[in-house]
């Protein structure tokens, strides 16, 4: 029988840790220190927690472990979006993003490897899910980018945008979401992270309640049930009816607005009845709708539509008195833009196998 394996500090929230410390006769108030060495100062190394006792440090060492995501690769993009291949702990890869000037800076971090939600048009669901991470791998991403980047005492945003269904691996994803607002780590505002979810009900739900309650986008992507089947497979199981429900009781921070995400294809969903149907069908809540032509990939059977149609979209959006945008693609030539986030396995999956030929 294998060792049990210890626990890793990283994926411990502050009151965890300060249980834990306690248990083993050591004061709680070194939770806090310990934050701020991992989280504000980007310690790797338990030995390098210098303002605590060699015995605490030894203590520490022996039963816990300090896990830190492995910068594998760096990829910058001719607009200056980078792109980070991250190895993990079990030789498993991520990828995560910074995206400059959007207007703030953004870190677009994922949460599981891989993702099960199979949307047609994107290269990560056609990974399917490996596994999800843990809180620690979550927010390690954000302590590897900080470090990269020079940003350990600069504001920036996060985007639970990445790889993977946050909603999906709920309970680490919030964890780590605890973990980034922890005032003595990185003391995140949950006005500065925002959610992207395809809408997985009872987790919606859920999220109505937390106390870091992050600002919520949902990829909508149709405004049928018939278009949206085709597109998002879980839409079979929690239609649009229901998250348009569900959007409509969610609680909103003052001048808050739920972001309606809708990935335009030519020729599938961009046309000027599809526009009419999802302002009317979003209408009922305090929302914007965020347009986002296709970023086209080999492996993805969909094609971008003309910048004609995505204006004439736009404008039949916003004519219904809905609040839009349309998303500049960001980090294309390196595979970093909405959809194209994808790592290979040992076996490379056939979109894998597509995916490395553009």
């Amino acid at each position: 029988m294998s060792a049990e394996k210890r626990p890793d500090l990283a994926d411990l929230e502050r009151s965890a840790l300060e249980s834990a410390l306690e248990a083993r006769g050591h004061q709680r108030f070194h939770a806090r220190q310990i934050f701020r060495w991992i989280y504000t100062r980007g310690v790797t190394n338990i030995d390098a927690m210098t303002d605590l006792s060699r015995e605490l440090r030894a203590t520490l060492a022996g039963e816990f472990t300090l896990d830190t995501p492995a910068l594998a690769q760096r990829e910058i993009s001719v607009d200056g979006t980078e792109k980070f291949l991250l190895r993990l702990a079990d030789g498993r890869h991520i990828e995560s993003v910074f995206i400059p000037d959007t207007p703030a800076m953004t870190f677009c971090i994922s949460t599981q490897v891989g993702c099960a939600m199979a949307c047609a048009f994107c290269l990560t669901g056609k990974m399917g899910l490996v596994r999800n991470l843990t809180a620690g791998e979550i927010a390690g991403q954000v302590r590897v980018l900080a470090g990269a980047l020079n940003f350990r005492d600069k504001k920036f945003n996060i985007v639970l945008m990445g790889m993977g269904e946050p909603l999906h691996n709920y309970d680490e994803t919030m964890r780590a979401l605890r973990i980034l607002a922890d005032e003595h780590g990185f003391d995140m505002s949950a006005r500065r992270i925002t959610l992207s979810s395809v809408g997985l009900l009872p987790a919606l739900e859920r999220l109505a309640q937390e106390e870091v309650m992050p600002n919520l986008a949902i990829s909508l992507h149709a405004p049928t049930d018939l278009q949206r089947g085709e597109l998002v497979p879980i839409n079979k199981k929690y239609g649009v009816a229901d998250i348009i429900n569900a959007c409509r009781r969610f609680p909103l921070k003052k001048r808050g607005r739920i972001t309606f995400e809708y990935v335009l294809l030519a020729g599938v969903n961009d046309s000027p009845q599809d526009a009419r149907k999802l302002a009317k069908l979003v209408a009922p809540v305090k929302c914007k709708v965020n347009l986002i032509p296709l970023n086209a990939a080999a492996g993805i059977p969909f094609d971008r539509p003309s910048d004609e149609v995505i204006d004439r979209f736009a404008k039949i959006v916003a004519d219904h008195g809905v609040t839009v945008s349309v998303r500049k693609s960001r980090g294309r030539d390196i595979r970093a833009a909405c959809g194209q986030l994808i790592v290979e396995g040992p076996k490379k999956s056939a979109a894998q196998q597509l995916a490395v030929v553009m």
